[in-house]
């Protein structure tokens, strides 16, 4: 895939006009975006780029992260603390994301999307009322391994980071998660499913391919 370097700016920009274009692909009132990678690629931010310049567009925006559909510890630790496959497929709440987020905004649904669920920290229910996302809102919801549990995203983006570059950006105690994301690459190959890919080595020099599949 050729690839192009981009400022964040002009990357914010022009993933907002993407989103501006897109329809949700079933026919109901909602575009649901996914920003998938690894917490180092800090897509969160990415997201929370988009959601603002969406809004200055006069598009509502919602931005939830996975990190608030945690599992309990007691099931997330279940194997131990430090279980890479575990964190690949037992950490993430993907019931509850299909249930509290994806669902209310199918088409005829209610659009009363819960933001998060789980504290991680006191290990209990965050009970956060419901946002209720109005009729042309967009949702953009941000977290890794998001490829692969065929969530109805409408636009896919995915922020890559190489081996080597997760290995110097993950936090030396959190290096056990490091085989989790190359399982992803190779059994998901996101960079391949995504919408869009962002070369995310270079914290401060992004680069890209466009809109299109990688």
């Amino acid at each position: 895939m050729r690839v192009e370097a981009i400022t964040w700016e002009r990357l914010t920009e022009a993933l907002a006009d993407v989103v501006s274009g897109t329809v949700a692909a079933d026919g109901g009132a909602w575009v649901r975006v996914g920003v998938d990678g690894a917490p180092a690629a800090q897509g969160g931010e990415l997201a929370e780029r988009v959601g603002q310049a969406l809004r200055i567009r006069g598009r509502t925006s919602l931005v939830v992260g996975t990190s608030g559909f945690l599992r309990p510890a007691s099931l997330r630790y279940e194997f131990g603390r430090h279980d890479p496959e575990a964190y690949y497929s037992g950490w993430f709440d993907t019931g509850a994301l299909w249930r509290e987020v994806f669902g209310p905004l199918e088409a005829g649904g209610s659009g009363r999307v819960l933001p998060d669920l789980w504290d991680p920290a006191a290990d209990r229910a965050t009970r956060s009322p419901r946002v209720a996302l109005p009729a042309g809102g967009v949702l953009l919801l941000h977290g890794p391994f998001l490829l692969g549990h065929w969530f109805p995203f409408d636009l896919t983006v995915h922020l890559r980071l190489s081996s080597g570059a997760l290995r110097r950006r993950v936090d030396r105690s959190e290096h056990w998660t490091l085989p989790a994301f190359e399982r992803y690459e190779r059994e998901v190959r996101p960079v391949e499913a995504a919408d869009v890919v962002v070369r995310a080595d270079d914290p401060r020099h992004p680069a890209w391919g466009g809109i299109g599949p990688g």
